[in-house]
């Protein structure tokens, strides 16, 4: 009969409902026993179905089956959906009275297996109903509530199975994690069973075809008793590591926690549980415990254990507000570690621009790598980092002795004179591009920056001046950092310097042309030409030149005249240098020497010995420069006093002090360098240089006040006062007294004024 109503579809409304679903019944009881189901029969039940979902209506009947025209009815299919319905309830009604009885692996068993079987006969009879889901579709477009034939499975199990035992398979799931957690082998395929079931019963019978399950049965018997029980699990298991190990060890086993859960929850629960589980895993074993975090935190920096610190970093950093601590803690310590080093070096440092700059190099290199390997380069730990740097750099036991923070970017600026003059010490140029590096790494944590500038405006001149600059090449990429830095002009006198050097080696070269055309000198002579106020010099010291020197400056100064008549000349005699060849002792010694210094020593192809008011007559230099002059050239031991025994240190020379010519002169050395800075010179040149950097803080405060009053016509006191300390930090902090003292001065000279009686108000005058 089956075979007939398959090959006759016509006939099916002919043949009573009951008849229909006996055959279908059948099928299905097939199904759900699990037996075996050849393919024709499996076609046969679809192929009924299909036709009862679809037939010709009796008017129809009488028209060839080209114009018959399918259609559906809506009651014969609800019967068929209530009828399975009905079957599914029957089919589970028994099952469980078979469990209830059971507890812990028994239950996951019965549980596992009765759903594995009853899901795979599921997903076979929704594969009958095929065209009777679509069936059902249209009905609840038309406000019929049903769902699919699959979906109507799984709600009957929920109603019929779960629901009277779900109190006893959850527990039994629960009990089989614990024993994961506490080491024991389990099967995880009874865990996986349990929990794949309660994700796929969040459907509705009521929400049409929803896609993808809903999860709300899984996450209301399992999920939430789960999170409660991995809580007090690792409240426990916290509080029992603690008290048992050490807190680095403890951060080991809390890490292998969390991979172990990880790794859980990737293998049977749901992808959403995942993210809930760490972090319940985290505050319950960090969070928590964050007060002996921060307090090991200290033991770690201390012992330098930068492994540890990164666990202990992986482990917080995710936690909400969980690292502003550390960062303070990490501050403070690498501040102190700075002061500390510093002043273990004492007045060594205060004298010694290199090893304090290795120093603050050697610091900051250590906890800029801890904060890379450790702590990821998060931008609050390097943040803590720079600011621990710009504390200890700026103020430590080097400024206090030198009663100054200006120290600080003065002695960069003799590193930096060191790594970039002539010396034989100097390294490869690939290796001193990296000091440099480094050295701009220090820089930026100056506060004084000016400092630094005029120090090494300073320095640049006199390297250039002498030509004993180690590299071209050096000097040029220096000169490019500090101005990708603090931009254009704060290297544009260095800059300017550079192009006076270049100018003067032409000249050079065409004042040796003329020499050539015309009458040559008795000796070489080289000179630069620097532009008035770029160069950080002052004016010359007074000097007769002597004879022998005279013609050089006569002959250039009349050539350079006769190039540029409107321009003058000042001659800076304190930057000169020459050699003197001695004919008067056995050896034939070449003498490298001042101006001074030769001016000096000429005298003596006259005479064997002077007064040093004579000396003083004859070369017209000052006394107390002219002192020390003599004082240098008694230490070479190239002139002596009258008195051979008397110490050179102690003796005062005074006007009427007799200092002969020593013949006995000596040195292993043919090349002699006897140009020494002179202490006063070194003393004035310093007293000088801070007093301009007060000057010129001075006039910048006051280019700044009249930027912003230009700018806002109106401004308030406190306003204006912040407003000059932003522009400026990046140069200089400005002190508040200065500024307010820079504000009467520009009130004086009528650039602005007080707002009627508004004492707090400034207004811009045009």
């Amino acid at each position: 009969m089956s075979s007939d109503w398959s090959q006759n579809p016509s006939e099916l409304n002919h043949v009573g409902i009951d008849k229909l679903w006996d055959n279908i019944r059948a099928g299905i009881q097939q199904v759900y026993s699990r037996q075996s189901m050849v393919k024709s029969r499996y076609i046969e039940l679809y192929t009924l179905l299909y036709n009862h979902c679809l037939y010709a209506s009796p008017q129809d009947q009488t028209k060839s089956k080209k114009e018959q025209k399918p259609r559906e009815d809506e009651n014969v299919g609800f019967e068929l959906y209530k009828r399975i319905k009905e079957f599914l309830k029957n089919h589970l009604t028994n099952l469980p009275k078979d469990g209830e009885d059971l507890m812990d692996i028994g239950i996951l068993k019965f549980y596992t297996q009765q759903w594995e079987d009853y899901r795979f006969s599921s997903k076979v009879l929704n594969g009958i109903c095929a065209r009777l889901n679509k069936h059902l579709l249209n009905m609840t477009n038309k406000g019929h509530k049903v769902c699919e034939i699959y979906s109507l499975a799984m709600v009957t199990w929920r109603d019929c199975l779960f629901r009277p035992l779900n109190k006893q398979v959850t527990k039994a799931v629960l009990k089989l994690i614990e024993k994961e957690r506490n080491g024991e082998s389990i099967n995880t395929r009874l865990i996986s069973g349990a929990i794949q079931s309660y994700m796929e019963l969040g459907v509705n019978e009521d929400d049409q075809f929803e896609e993808g399950p809903m999860l709300t049965v899984y996450k209301e018997a399992f999920e939430s008793q789960f999170l409660a029980e991995t809580e007090r699990y690792y409240t426990r298991k916290s509080t029992e590591l603690l008290q048992q190990n050490p807190v680095t060890e403890y951060m080991k086993e809390v890490e292998a926690f969390l991979l172990e859960e990880r790794r859980r929850a990737q293998a049977y629960l749901h992808q959403s549980t995942k993210g809930k589980l760490v972090r319940k895993c985290r505050q319950v074993l960090v969070e928590k415990h964050l007060e002996i975090f921060l307090t090991e935190f200290q033991n770690l920096l201390n012992a330098n254990k930068c492994e540890d610190l990164g666990r202990m970093y992986k482990l917080t950093y995710r936690i909400k507000n969980g690292l502003g601590e550390f960062k303070k803690l990490l501050e403070t310590h690498i501040h102190n570690q700075g002061l500390l080093a510093i002043e273990k070096c004492g007045e060594a440092a205060l004298n010694d621009p290199r090893m304090y700059v290795e120093i603050v190099l050697n610091i900051h290199k250590k906890y800029n790598t801890l904060v890379i390997s450790a702590f990821r380069n998060h931008a609050d730990f390097m943040a803590a980092l720079d600011k621990a740097c710009s504390g200890f750099i700026n103020n430590n036991a080097v400024t206090k002795m030198a009663q100054t923070s200006s120290k600080s970017p003065e002695l960069l600026a003799r590193y930096c004179d060191s790594l970039l003059k002539k010396s034989s010490k100097n390294p490869e140029e690939a290796e001193l591009e990296d000091t440099l590096n480094h050295v701009m790494t220090v820089f930026k944590y100056m506060d004084d920056k000016d400092v630094v500038q005029k120090f090494y405006t300073k320095m640049l001149a006199k390297r250039l001046v002498r030509q004993n600059s180690a590299s071209d090449d050096a000097e040029a990429s220096m000169i490019s950092k500090l101005k990708q830095a603090c931009g254009f002009e704060y290297t544009s006198k260095l800059q300017r310097m550079f192009q006076d050097i270049g100018v003067s080696k032409a000249l050079n070269a065409q004042f040796k042309k003329h020499l050539m055309d015309s009458e040559p000198l008795d000796l070489d002579f080289s000179i630069h030409v620097l532009s008035y106020g770029w160069w950080p010099f002052e004016e010359s010291c007074t000097v007769l030149l002597p004879s022998e020197l005279e013609p050089c400056y006569q002959r250039f100064t009349a050539f350079y005249a006769s190039y540029y008549s409107d321009r003058k000349l000042s001659w800076a005699y304190q930057l000169s240098e020459g050699e003197l060849v001695t004919n008067y002792f056995k050896n034939n010694y070449t003498l490298h020497a001042s101006t001074f210094q030769m001016a000096v020593l000429l005298q003596y192809n006259m005479e064997d010995a002077y007064t040093v008011q004579q000396l003083t007559d004859s070369t017209q230099i000052k006394m107390d420069i002219l002192v020390q002059v003599l004082q240098i050239l008694l230490k070479f031991k190239l002139l002596v006093l009258e008195d051979k025994s008397a110490n050179v240190d102690e003796v005062e020379l005074k006007p009427d002090t007799l200092i002969k010519l020593h013949f006995g002169y000596k040195s292993k050395k043919l090349r002699v360098n006897i140009s020494l800075p002179m202490k006063i010179e070194q003393k004035r040149e310093q007293e000088t240089m801070y007093k301009n950097i007060e000057e010129d803080r001075k006039l910048l405060i006051q280019a700044a006040i009249v930027r912003i009053m230009k700018m806002r016509k109106v401004v308030k006191h406190q306003q204006l006062l912040g407003e000059v300390v932003t522009q400026l930090s990046s140069i200089f902090k400005p002190q508040i007294s200065v500024i307010k003292k820079c504000i009467d001065i520009l009130i004086e000279k009528e650039y602005l004024e007080r707002v009627g009686d508004e004492k707090d108000t400034y207004s811009y005058l045009a």
